[in-house]
């Protein structure tokens, strides 16, 4: 048995985990389904009339998390196992108030976005989570939830949130404050419910799957350019969901951390199939081109109105680059990873417009700082900014590691450490790796199948 099966067999209950200086990292994998698709798909299913099933559903906690919701809330799940693989089905019902408060464990998405359908669909519910949840801001939904009649009873905008029926839901006008897919998806799912037209401005384009998905489930729906690179939505309430096959596509987020770890690990060459590549989730990939990386997009295809491919990237030679402000909206999960490749970069890496990461799982700039620091990393940081000076990589630049990095719960701090230890000249550790299963449960299995020498301690 080698060493690194060794030590996942240590793992039965995953605390800490390590990764250590590995030699090439190479082969072929399949990304895990989307994360943000999977809790779309489960969310309209559970609205819509007829039975939805769903292929390819990332079977993580926080989308476990909002199937359980569903179920909750009147719909009938099931988990299939066939010879075509596993298909999740759900049928349709006319929502009711839950008996118990919906637990959402960590999961930001399926909490804001279940508060929207829920306003939408004129029930009453009970919401919460785990520790980094309740710290999270859920005031951005509730104000325009508000607006549209809702009343809810909250901790000083944040969990545990309790919202009363409001059974005339009135259509509002709104302007989003910041860029967020979570704020705009909550709108579009209450106004299903409200009397009259929703319109949506949205000054920095976003994630946009709730609107696909929305329009793959019979729902009528508008986009108009704002003429100054934003745009308007526009919905009427009323309408009804009818049931459909979503195939969910490899998630991009997901498929950063073996491709980075490609990227970073002399000799490597990482296949990627079936992943996403929305032009409003790849901010992330077109800045590893600007920063020199031999990463490329293969077999493009589209499947249920989302853009796919198969993603190679081979270890390369980076330099550091500017990453624009306005791209921040498509890649805000992956400034953790970007940060790590560009230690292993020559020269500076600026990113800037970083604010919303104060407020994510963890203060995520805080933590790629203290993180990079203490294993060997040039880094500082400002409200909104984040800057990495690498030195190239190798032992000559690259990162030295020898530190044990607090996660503060947060799953994609947790494997951006691991990755920086693969390329490291001493061992990371984490003092968390459980919270990683919440996105990425096969991550281990994954990274060890492509080389990766990591795992529980």
């Amino acid at each position: 048995m080698n060493a690194t099966k060794a030590r996942a067999r240590r793992g039965a209950s995953i605390g800490r985990a390590d990764a250590r200086r590995s030699g090439p990292m190479v082969g072929v994998a399949a990304a895990p389904g989307d994360k943000s698709i999977s809790h779309r798909a489960l969310i309209l299913g559970a609205l819509a009339k007829g039975e939805t099933r769903i292929s390819g559903l990332l079977e993580a906690d926080d989308v476990l998390r909002s199937a359980a919701a569903m179920r909750e809330l009147g719909a009938e799940i099931e988990r299939d196992r066939g010879p075509d693989g596993t298909v999740w089905r759900v049928e349709g019902a006319t929502w009711t108030a839950p008996e118990r408060p919906l637990y959402l464990g960590n999961s930001g998405t399926g909490v804001r976005l279940i508060m929207g359908a829920a306003a939408g669909a004129h029930v009453a519910a009970s919401f919460d989570g785990d520790v980094s949840l309740r710290a999270r801001p859920m005031g951005r939904i509730l104000e325009p939830l508000r607006m549209m009649g809702v009343e809810a009873a909250d901790r000083e905008g944040r969990l545990p949130v309790t919202m009363d029926v409001c059974e005339d839901l009135k259509a509002i006008n709104v302007k989003l404050a910041t860029p967020s897919a979570q704020v705009k998806s909550a709108i579009l799912l209450a106004a299903l419910g409200a009397d009259g037209v929703t319109r949506v401005h949205e000054p920095e384009l976003c994630r946009d799957h709730t609107e696909r998905m929305l329009a793959a489930f019979g729902a009528s729906l508008s986009m108009t350019p704002d003429g100054e690179g934003g745009r308007f939505i526009e919905i009427a309430g009323g309408q009804g969901l009818r049931a459909c096959h979503v195939a969910v596509p490899g998630d991009p987020s997901s498929a950063a951390f073996p491709l980075a770890a490609a990227l970073i690990t002399e000799g490597s060459v990482v296949t990627l199939k079936g992943v996403l590549i929305n032009p409003l989730r790849i901010g992330f990939y077109e800045t590893l081109k600007e920063m020199g990386a031999d990463i490329t997009f293969e077999n493009e295809r589209e499947e249920n109105g989302e853009p796919v491919a198969d993603i190679r990237a081979r270890y390369s030679l980076l330099h550091g680059v500017e990453v624009p402000a306005a791209r921040a909206p498509s890649m805000i999960d992956e400034y953790p990873i970007l940060a790590i490749v560009a230690a292993h970069a020559h020269g500076e890496t600026m990113m800037r417009g970083l604010g919303e990461l104060r407020v994510k799982e963890s203060d995520r700039i805080a933590c790629v700082e203290a993180g990079l620091a203490a294993i060997g990393g040039d880094v500082a940081s400002g409200p909104d900014w984040l800057r990495v000076r690498g030195k190239g990589p190798g032992t000559k630049g690259g990162l030295k590691g020898g530190a044990l990095i607090k996660t503060h719960h947060d799953h994609r701090i947790a494997m951006s450490f691991l990755v920086a230890g693969l390329a490291s000249e001493k061992t990371v550790e984490i003092d968390d790796a459980s919270m990683i299963a919440t996105s990425f449960p096969e991550f281990f299995d994954l990274m060890m199948s492509l080389g990766g020498d990591l795992g529980p301690v």
